[in-house]
């Protein structure tokens, strides 16, 4: 595939930026997806999820590693919500392969508006760390949101880890800091799945995955600083202000509002 140097720099441009907004709040993929759709027309949807993930990787990769560094997340739950992940994320690439992409507008609206509606209701949500569950079923719910998730990030993706903060947050009782460490490790699974699938099949366009690496993985690392530097309540603040930035344009395409 033969690609223009402005496409490569549009295609850096929005991975620098979805790279801090999904290392702060999660849902790089949706500032990433739209541009690679502009920047490559004639990518098949293979191509494009690929090439998203690949470049995704290098910044949620980076992420993580400086959130680990700095807010020490339990790994105990992490890695096993990961491990789960992995495999919801390789089996949602390969129901990808055979279904429309816009089958899932509609579900990610809906999903994005009572995230955003729930959030707004309850000022203290993430705040601090109040676990509602203990032991192996925390352990269980973490595996359960891991896998549910992964499923959906290999399908399709976009706002993936805003979904993953929300679900920490919101049903297992994390500080909106530990849930986006958390949310960043699985994350890479994810993205892991997605690949162990895609790159096989030669859906990678390698020479926009790198640019658009080499961008998120800048991205990654001034977000997880950010969000660290800032703590919860900037990461509360940011993550309404994403949410509701991607309902807007969701919901402007789905009214035909815009492309």
């Amino acid at each position: 595939m033969d690609i223009a140097l402005e496409t490569l720099l549009w295609v850096g441009l929005a991975g620098l930026t979805a790279g801090w907004v999904d290392a702060v709040v999660g849902g790089g993929g949706l500032i990433q997806l739209p541009a690679l759709l502009l920047g490559l027309p004639n990518a098949t949807p293979a191509q494009l999820l690929a090439t998203n993930k690949f470049g995704s990787i290098f910044g949620t990769t980076t992420s993580s590693i400086t959130y680990y560094r700095r807010v020490r997340p339990d790994l105990r739950t992490a890695l096993p919500m990961a491990a789960v992940a992995f495999v919801g994320s390789a089996l949602g690439a390969l129901i990808a392969l055979h279904i429309p992409k816009e089958a899932f507008n509609p579900i990610i609206l809906v999903l994005l508006v009572a995230v955003g509606a729930w959030t707004l209701l309850k000022p203290s949500l993430g705040t601090s760390t109040a676990l509602r569950f203990d032991g192996r079923r925390h352990t269980g719910v973490a595996m359960l949101t891991g896998f549910s998730i992964g499923v959906y990030d290999g399908a399709l993706g976009p706002g993936t880890g805003s979904f993953l903060v929300f679900a920490l947050v919101g049903l297992m009782g994390y500080a909106f800091l530990e849930a986006s460490a958390k949310a960043k490790i699985t994350n890479v699974a994810t993205n892991l799945g997605a690949l162990a699938v895609f790159a096989p099949g030669g859906h990678v366009v390698y020479q926009v995955g790198l640019v658009l690496g080499a961008a998120n993985l800048v991205g990654g690392y001034l977000g997880a600083r950010t969000a660290v530097r800032f703590g919860s309540g900037f990461v509360r603040g940011v993550f309404v202000v994403v949410v509701a930035a991607f309902i807007i344009r969701i919901g402007g395409q789905l009214l035909g509002l815009w492309g």
